[in-house]
């Protein structure tokens, strides 16, 4: 028999290859090779499986051969068993035969695509919009595994059909298991990896409720979107529905729907827009679909109305000063307008892009103009129209700014600091104008002598460096402010600022750079003093915060570094470096480095470490002997299957411990080391035992 047809789809997942890779959490296999992955739904009397491969290939001979479905019983009442037991689910699981499929086509459309896949002749997929641009698959052998996967996503009968799936229903409460699906391919013809999962009736979940979605409304339109990643590992596709009632809800898309791309987008939303009505509530809500089928809850319900567009907008044409804070604003706007407008509102802003507040409101519908009396030195306005089904519309902004001949107030607050290297430090209070283009700043050396101009262009900080020379006669610097708006009238003098220069000029302080403890030295770097006539630097130290502080080194060369291996372990140490220059002034300190030097020996051995096999309740009794008091004893472990970990932390006072956690004929390495309350540790030591 020949299933040639042409399929149609209203919409196609890309990608669908990897419809499983979202949800194969558990699949034990590396991606980069050809396998099968694995997923498992837990119900409440049964557990459903479900696979798929990787490789268009390797379904084709799969599809020959068949796969080999086992189930190992690993625990029951909570009891790891000693003989886990066995039991073959399928020897040889394979498609349906050709015949089984007939009567299900007719029906059911995913059914016929698999089938078509499975057996047809030929397998051709066309659509309005050239499907095979969008799919973007070459070769039928390519295109029959894609949509057989992806047609077996959406329905789980189908996908036992297509021996893709398989339930359990002889699983115990009390039990857990691993199920595990091999191929039956010849490795000889080809290497494909099985996949396992561990699972019980004790891990059943409900399915999740959709979060997150949203319904943005507009004109005649409904933008629905949710995030599909959130439950990427529970649902590929959605079922979208809409009421008009709140009660009676209807399907909107005959087929699941999904996202275009989703393995590879960088968007995690799925949109969808629904053609509606404005001016009539409707209210959705999805549902998700599992790759088992299982239709999972609704998501909370979203409302809402179109609304209809006005249709025209206004636009500020004229501003008519009538004085320095005062304004007339002419608009146009189309006078079949006016009754589909409640009136207008004015809107103003201290920038372009900045926050607009309603300074107007309820302006006539046949207005054109309205007066504004308080004008700042910068304005932007735009204009809305208000519409009477809840829609505005609003104008480009205009910039006004009225003739301006009112210079800034006189600045106030001005001090300032000279520093030992000239460096001075000006700071002033701002001036509160909202048009304040800047400051712009002069300084004199003597009290009757003209001030000269710093800046060339006015500063905008209301902060300002300088330098100076130190060793000059002159012994005090002035300096004087004013503040220049963007009409650039300026204002008056500030007040005249004095500043002394040091008489005594010591080097600048040095500053420690790095520090590391190691091996129970301290290892120090800094930077030394920037002064040019350092003549030394000096390097203290005290120990445990005794009053006297220890000269460490002098040096008279640049050296920044130094390491002090007389600190002893378990001490506080604090680090302070000075420089002196050629006149014997000494610098301020360093900022103090304060350190402790943790303790890096190691702890005795543990002694007699022993794992001895206790076959009479199934365990491995460990026990040592340890002479020094500590806090504590870590137990390590390792098997033929397991890295060694940590399993066990005890008191320091224990000097036994059973495990119960084994497994027959396994060889077992134990290890132990034992931590002191100062967080030093012993080696390890180990033993190996086979159970």
């Amino acid at each position: 028999m020949n299933f040639k047809f042409l399929l149609i789809f209203f919409f196609i997942a890309i990608g669908i290859s990897n419809a499983q890779d979202k949800q194969a959490k558990d699949t034990v296999q590396d991606n980069k090779e050809i396998g099968i992955q694995l997923i498992a739904r837990v119900q409440k009397d049964k557990i459903l499986l479900r696979w798929a491969v990787n490789d268009p290939i390797a379904w084709k001979k799969l599809n020959r051969y068949g796969y080999l479905i086992e189930r190992v019983t690993v625990t029951r009442d909570k009891k790891t068993l000693a003989n886990p037991e066995k039991v073959v689910l399928a020897k040889v699981l394979k498609p349906e035969p050709i015949e089984a499929w007939e009567k299900i086509i007719e029906t059911n459309d995913d059914a016929a695509i698999v089938a078509q896949a499975l057996y047809g002749e030929d397998f051709a997929v066309t659509g309005a919009d050239n499907m095979e641009a969008i799919v973007n698959l070459s070769e039928e052998t390519q295109q029959r595994f894609t949509f057989a996967l992806y047609s077996a996503d959406k329905d789980f009968q189908i996908a036992k059909k297509a021996g893709l799936g398989i339930e359990d229903n002889t699983v115990k409460p009390n039990e857990k298991y691993i199920y595990r699906v091999s191929s039956n391919v010849p490795e000889t013809e080809m290497k494909i990896l099985y996949s396992g999962v561990f699972v019980g009736l004790k891990d059943y979940e409900p399915m999740p409720k959709p979060i997150d979605f949203t319904a943005n409304f507009t004109d005649k339109s409904a933008m629905l979107s949710w995030n599909f990643k959130i439950l990427a590992h529970a649902y590929g596709s959605y079922y979208i529905e809409r009421s008009t009632d709140k009660q009676n809800f209807k399907r909107i898309t005959d087929k699941p729907y999904t996202s275009l791309s989703q393995e590879n987008s960088n968007n995690n939303r799925i949109f969808y827009i629904d053609s509606i009505a404005n001016n009539t509530a409707y209210s959705y809500r999805i549902q998700g679909i599992s790759s088992f089928g299982e239709l999972g809850p609704y998501s909370d319900i979203v409302s809402g109305k179109g609304k209809e567009l006005l249709k025209y907008v206004p636009h500020l044409t004229v501003k008519e000063f009538k004085d320095d804070t005062t304004v007339n604003l002419i608009w146009e706007f189309p006078e079949e307008g006016n009754n589909e407008i409640t009136g207008f509102e004015l809107n103003r802003s201290d920038e372009d892009g900045g926050k607009y507040t309603t300074v107007v409101k309820n302006i006539s519908p046949k207005s054109r103009n309205v007066v504004y009396n308080k004008l700042l030195p910068s304005n932007y306005f735009t204009l809305t129209a208000v519409g009477k089904n809840g829609n505005s519309r609003t104008s480009f902004p205009m910039l006004v700014q009225p003739v301006d001949s009112i210079p800034p107030a006189k600045p106030i607050g001005l001090k300032g600091t000279i520093d030992s290297l000239g460096v001075v430090k000006l700071t002033w209070t701002p001036n509160r104008e909202k048009d304040m283009l800047g400051y712009r700043i002069y300084k004199a050396y003597n009290a009757d002598e003209e001030y000269s101009q710093l800046t060339v262009s006015p500063s905008e900080s209301n902060t300002f460096e300088d330098k100076v020379v130190i060793k000059t006669l002159n012994s005090k610097v002035y300096y004087k402010i004013i503040a220049v708006d963007y009409r650039y009238n300026m204002s008056v003098f500030s007040e005249p600022l004095i500043l002394k220069k040091p008489d005594l000029i010591p080097p600048a302080s040095p500053v420690f750079t790095k520090y590391e403890i190691k091996d129970g030295s301290v290892f120090l770097e800094w930077a030394n003093s920037s002064s040019d006539d350092v003549a030394v630097h000096q390097l203290y130290r005290r120990e445990n915060d005794q009053q006297d502080w220890a000269l460490v080194l002098e040096t008279k060369n640049k050296e920044e570094k130094y390491q002090d291996k007389n600190a002893i372990e378990g001490n506080s140490y604090s680090y302070a470096i000075y420089a002196k220059d050629e006149s014997n002034l000494v610098s301020i300190p360093s900022p103090f480095l304060n350190l402790f030097i943790p303790k890096y020996s190691l702890l005795p051995p543990v002694k007699g470490f022993f794992a001895q096999v206790n076959k009479t309740i199934n365990t491995i009794d460990l026990s040592w002997d340890y002479s020094n008091e500590v806090e504590s004893f870590e137990i390590y472990k390792s098997s033929d299957k397991d890295a060694l970990q940590l399993i066990q932390i005890v008191a320091g006072k224990t000097k036994r411990l059973s495990d119960p956690t084994i497994t027959v004929n396994t060889n077992y390495k134990y290890g132990i080391r034992a931590v002191a309350k100062d967080g030093r540790m012993s080696k390890m030591d180990f033993y190996t035992v086979k159970f």
